[in-house]
């Protein structure tokens, strides 16, 4: 309809002789529906060159729309300095409904924007040092959610877990493990989580099993195999477990996990430190080596390698970044060993359109030297793109918690999901924007479980399989969308419902375009809303209700549970057949 209305709009601007600009003639639906179901600024805009006050424009603009037949048009009304609404017949939504039905949940509000294009989107990435903490699990629902909208959207999107498995952090990790082994302190920078202790005493298990080398005692045993080395790769190994089955629970995957160790090894850093060099993007000062990030706005120029030699973390991470531009170097990233791949599928292009990075607010100052490399490598500057949320503050007994794997105050993603459940834990992940500090209080979440939003939009769908339950049990014969008239649905329960099914297409399209999936959330809440208004108010399969009556409703249903099944799936929550 917008496109109808787009249209109509230019030619009657072009009778009255206006140059019509297209481009600029805005369309939106207007907050209040006595406002109507559309409203153009195209007087506003267009006024100047027309020699007009723009509310006169508007006055001829609508005069003339009014003229015309346009489908489904039932009166125009000028508002305000010189918009111009449009109120419409529910016709148009009947016209809505019946595509909903006809294309269901696979194609209804489903694009093609990214056909032929590429997305590598990397998210959480936590060190593998410990368990993922609750906080971890609003990257992991932001970053899967955001992927579902852009496959929804067409594009090719490949999700990954970049896992830091080399440095400092992954040294002070085994130290702390074989400390814990034969109880020696711990390092005082090191790990002092209660779950260290627990998994020392799983790594003491698995020495004592092999024990039979010769070794006399676990010390001793560890010591044979490589020392605190082998507890970092023991518990990096173990960690990575836990995320991986945490974030599972929560309904999140990932395409590959990419180990820092691997990246190393296989020589892309190498590789991608000669392309710099030869680009003349580097020098060297003080013995270090630089990289000329300023150049490019950066605060600062970067160091590459030390006085001493060796590469700061910015290296790898600059390797890793010029390796997701070209997935058949990827691939071979990965096929010399990748840490728990779980890959769905082979990309069918071979570049990336697009790299994106979903970051932690301690990350800002990351993105403009990443951003930096990437240009000095070839890549366009709008290649590479970076979401950096805000963190998420944990109450419980009315104190906030620390979230810290280093002393062990934190609570995991597992122990939430245990509390209030994978659909809660998530659905409430997604309520805000990732850009704003996000502040959950476990208890009140699991003492009010039963009343979280997401069960009030679980239970609609629910809700709605139950009406095909009783009219299947009735002898109600499912309706044929093709055959059904709609003209029915005028009540103002009906209507509601329709806008809200309408909208869809526009939700989707806007929230990953603002990579904001808690638009979605929003929507489903919406929608949910106004089923349970119509549920509750306009009786489905009542005995009074005349055939035509009800089998549009039946439609309407239909609609509606289809319209639920997408925005759940876009959050990665269940939709129930029954609660």
């Amino acid at each position: 309809m917008e496109a109808v209305l787009a249209g109509a709009i230019s030619e009657a601007l072009t009778r009255l002789g206006v140059d019509a600009d297209p481009s600029r003639i805005g369309l939106e639906r207007p907050a209040r529906a006595d406002h109507g179901d559309w409203s153009t600024n195209a007087a506003l805009v267009h006024a100047k060159g027309a020699v007009m006050a723009p509310r006169d424009l508007a006055q001829r603009l609508a005069a003339e729309l009014d003229g015309t037949g346009l489908p489904h048009l039932e009166r125009t009304e000028v508002a305000g300095p010189g918009f111009v609404n449009f109120h419409l017949a529910p016709s148009w939504l009947h016209e809505v409904l019946g595509a909903v039905l006809r294309l269901g949940a696979g194609s209804y509000a489903r694009h093609d924007a990214g056909a032929g294009q590429t997305v590598n989107l990397e998210f959480v990435s936590a060190n593998p040092t410990g368990p993922l903490h609750a906080g971890g699990g609003r990257w992991g629902a932001f970053g899967d959610s955001l992927a579902r909208l852009f496959r929804r959207c067409g594009y090719e999107t490949h999700t990954e877990y970049y896992v830091n498995d080399r440095g400092t952090q992954m040294e002070l990790f085994g130290r702390s493990l074989a400390a814990r082994l034969d109880d020696r302190p711990v390092p005082d920078d090191g790990y002092h989580g209660e779950y260290v202790a627990e998994w020392a005493t799983e790594l003491a298990s698995e020495l004592s099993a092999g024990a039979s080398s010769g070794a006399d005692d676990l010390t001793a045993a560890l010591e044979a195999l490589g020392g605190s080395a082998y507890a970092a790769s023991w518990g990096r190994d173990r960690a990575l477990r836990d995320v991986s089955e945490a974030l599972e629970a929560m309904n999140v995957g990932f395409d590959h996990w990419q180990s820092e160790n691997k990246l190393v090894a296989s020589g892309a850093m190498d590789n991608a430190i000669a392309g710099l060099r030869q680009g003349g993007w580097t020098y060297t000062e003080d013995g270090a080596e630089w990289l000329r990030t300023s150049d490019f706005g950066d605060d600062k120029d970067r160091v590459l390698y030390r006085s001493d030699g060796e590469p700061t973390y910015f290296v790898p991470d600059i390797a890793y970044h010029d390796a997701k531009f070209d997935l058949r170097r990827l691939r071979a990233l990965q096929r010399r060993g990748a840490i728990g791949d779980t890959r769905r599928h082979d990309p069918d292009n071979e570049t990336v359109d697009l790299v994106i990075d979903v970051l932690g607010a301690d990350h800002h100052g990351y993105v403009p030297r990443i951003a930096a490399a990437m240009q000095m490598l070839g890549h366009p500057a709008e290649s590479y793109e970076a979401i950096v949320g805000q963190n998420v503050t944990l109450m419980r007994d009315g104190q906030v918690i620390e979230l810290s794997k280093r002393t062990g105050t934190m609570v995991e993603v597992r122990e939430l999901i245990d509390a209030v459940g994978p659909d809660v834990a998530r659905f409430a992940f997604l309520l805000q924007s990732i850009d704003s500090r996000q502040t959950i209080d476990i208890d009140l979440l699991s003492a009010q479980a039963a009343e979280n939003p997401v069960f009030y939009v679980q239970y609609a769908h629910a809700r709605i399989a139950s009406v095909a339950r009783r009219a299947e049990s009735t002898g109600v014969e499912p309706v044929p969308p093709a055959g059904t008239d709609l003209g029915p649905l005028v009540g103002e329960r009906e209507v509601a419902l329709l806008r809200a099914l309408e909208v869809l297409p526009s939700v989707v399209e806007i929230a990953l375009r603002e990579r904001a999936p808690h638009k979605v959330t929003t929507w489903v809440r919406d929608l949910a809303a106004a089923f349970h208004g119509f549920y509750h108010d306009c009786p489905i399969l009542h005995s009074d209700n005349p055939p035509e009556v009800r089998d549009a409703r039946l439609c309407l249903t239909e609609g509606t549970r289809i319209g639920l099944a997408i925005g759940l799936d876009l959050l990665g929550v269940d939709a129930p057949e029954a609660m």
